[in-house]
């Protein structure tokens, strides 16, 4: 039992967790479904439940694709993995409307959008096909939280200093407005989201300069 539980969690199968989490972060270091982490991210709710949503269709389509990796034609399997992304997101939509109606409106075509997001197609493509369930599961978390976390702290620095709440908390106090401070409007402006996210790639790369390198 021991040792199979130590063959599930190898440090090659743990890597496929943590090596998108820093060195091989989709957003901030392959710069891989950057889009959302610019027009999603006003609010942490909203970034928050864009990243579950996507960790969710990421899961289940690399699930999915690597149980089904033997029997998919190679000349379709592009057509398979959009029927399979297409119709979990669809599922997502979904369920975000019946149980978060206020952040599904928020979302709006966002979430419609996860299908053509170049993580999901790319882990499908480049992991999930050739991998067998298990390294395919841990693939797809670790590159959800890499994808997730990178939002969360995009949106958390532009809803703070946008509106000085998080969560619709007063973070800010109320004294530091009395004695003359204001938001900062530009940080809910889509510039603001880019340059956030140029910060935060250019902290990963400088950190990871030699990994990036070897790569």
């Amino acid at each position: 039992m021991s040792e199979k539980k130590e063959a599930l969690f190898s440090k090659k199968n743990r890597k496929l967790m943590t090596d998108p989490l820093d060195g091989s972060n989709p957003i901030s270091v392959q710069v891989l479904g950057i889009c959302s982490a610019l027009a999603i991210t006003v609010q942490v709710e909203q970034a928050f439940v864009m990243s579950a949503a996507v960790m969710a269709v990421l899961i289940f389509g690399n699930l999915i694709v690597s149980a089904m990796r033997n029997l998919i034609p190679s000349r379709i399997r592009i057509i398979v993995q959009l029927v399979i992304v297409a119709a979990l997101v669809i599922l997502v939509n979904e369920l975000l409307k019946a149980f978060m109606p206020d952040v599904s409106e928020k979302l709006s075509v966002f979430v419609g959008l996860i299908i053509t997001n170049c993580i999901i197609m790319g882990r499908l493509e480049a992991f999930a096909l050739g991998n067998k369930v298990w390294p395919s599961l841990l693939d797809a978390i670790g590159n959800g939280i890499g994808y997730g976390w990178i939002l969360v702290v995009v949106a958390f620095f532009r809803e703070l200093f946008g509106s000085g709440k998080i969560f619709g908390f007063q973070i800010i106090p109320e004294s530091f407005y009395d004695a003359g401070y204001m938001n900062n409007n530009m940080m809910i402006l889509p510039p603001m989201a880019l340059i956030t996210v140029a910060l935060i790639i250019w902290v990963q790369r400088s950190k990871n300069i030699d990994l990036i390198e070897e790569n």
